[in-house]
């Protein structure tokens, strides 16, 4: 990048005229932050997008994946990418009300959405409430491979206890894209209400999440 005048550098023209000016492959150089012998920056993001198959499928990359293969890409720079992408997905407007407390199948939705979208694993996350619904706690509670979930009902239960919860939602996403949930999701569904009367609580919902969208999961 040296030989690139001051002014047509990714940093200056962002600084001069706002992110909206830089293309993708210098957006992601300036998080790379420097090239390899005979590549700048510039030209390393290029390469790595490509080579994963667009911005896309790049930011849904776990951090040692981002570092494989790929000389100029080691652990630092793989970790500033995959910690951007996470910090774009965890964005959002300032807090509404819905999203303040969990009323519905929808509030619960948007309130995960920034924890699960994206990802090439399945996650779990546990939303905690008080009486009125109102958002205590969002906990991620495990995660797991590409085609099942962990969702433990006794742990989930224990999770939501000892943080003083009266109330629950779960959610999980499903890296497929299909949001139609499975028998092994309906079962669970079933667990957990009962497992809450059991001891107590209020479930409120299981959601699957995906990129696209995402459906209520209705009891076995």
């Amino acid at each position: 990048m040296r030989d690139v005048p001051a002014r047509d550098r990714p940093r200056e023209r962002l600084l001069a005229r706002g992110a909206e000016a830089l293309s993708d492959r210098e957006l992601l150089a300036l998080l790379l932050g420097a090239g390899v012998p005979g590549q700048d920056a510039v030209e390393l993001a290029g390469r790595l997008i490509t080579r994963h198959g667009g911005l896309y499928e790049l930011s849904r990359l776990p951090a040692h994946e981002l570092a494989a293969g790929l000389a100029g890409v080691g652990p630092a720079k793989a970790a500033r990418v995959a910690a951007a992408f996470q910090l774009g997905r965890r964005a959002a407007p300032p807090s509404r009300e819905a999203r303040q407390r969990i009323g519905g199948s929808a509030d619960l939705a948007a309130a995960v959405v920034p924890l699960l979208r994206g990802l090439r694993h399945e996650r779990v996350v546990v939303v905690i409430c008080d009486g009125a619904g109102t958002v205590l706690r969002t906990t991620v509670l495990t995660e797991g491979a590409s085609d099942r979930s962990l969702l433990p009902v006794r742990d989930v239960l224990a999770l939501v206890l000892a943080a003083g919860g009266a109330s629950f939602g779960v959610a999980h996403n499903h890296p497929t894209g299909r949001t139609d949930p499975s028998e092994a999701d309906r079962r669970t569904t079933t667990r957990l209400a009962a497992g809450a009367a059991a001891v107590g609580l209020h479930f409120l919902d299981h959601v699957v999440v995906t990129d696209g969208g995402w459906r209520h999961v209705p009891t076995d």
